[in-house]
């Protein structure tokens, strides 16, 4: 009898600690989101060239398609508001994408930005438009 209810409160216990684990990642999880402007995939404007880039933070995903007739991915996504930041030594520092924002300075994250799923050679402002090309900006701690 003893030894059944401490098998039981072993069990209880482990529960609790996993439940709490899960809601402890949810948190985090939500809270990127809170702010986002979008939570579901969008298309913008109406230019000639398309730009499809897909916006990832704490496993979830949403995809923007920009119609733009700017040349760089950089320009399209600032001319929709999509992306912010600030000028630094190597070009565009992204702060803030669809409302979600990654600060290096106070916790170490930051957008990181990619070419059909490789790092990205190039800052996001130099990077001409390909037709075809999907682009990516993934919030990393």
């Amino acid at each position: 009898m003893k030894q059944t209810l401490k098998s039981t409160l072993l069990i209880l216990l482990a529960l609790v600690f996993i439940v709490a684990l899960v809601s402890c990642n949810t948190v985090e999880k939500e809270g990127l989101w809170e702010n986002a402007t979008y939570r579901k995939d969008m298309e913008f404007g109406k230019g000639a060239k398309t730009v499809v880039v897909e916006v990832k933070a704490a496993d979830q995903l949403v995809t923007f398609t920009v119609k733009t007739d700017k040349d760089t991915v950089g320009a399209a996504l600032l001319e929709h508001g999509l992306i912010a930041g600030e000028e630094g030594p190597y070009g565009l520092y992204i702060k803030v994408v669809n409302g979600i924002t990654a600060d290096y300075d106070v916790d170490q994250s930051y957008w990181a930005f990619y070419v059909n799923g490789e790092y990205a050679m190039s800052g996001i402002e130099l990077t001409e438009i390909t037709e075809g090309t999907t682009y990516g900006l993934e919030y990393t701690k």
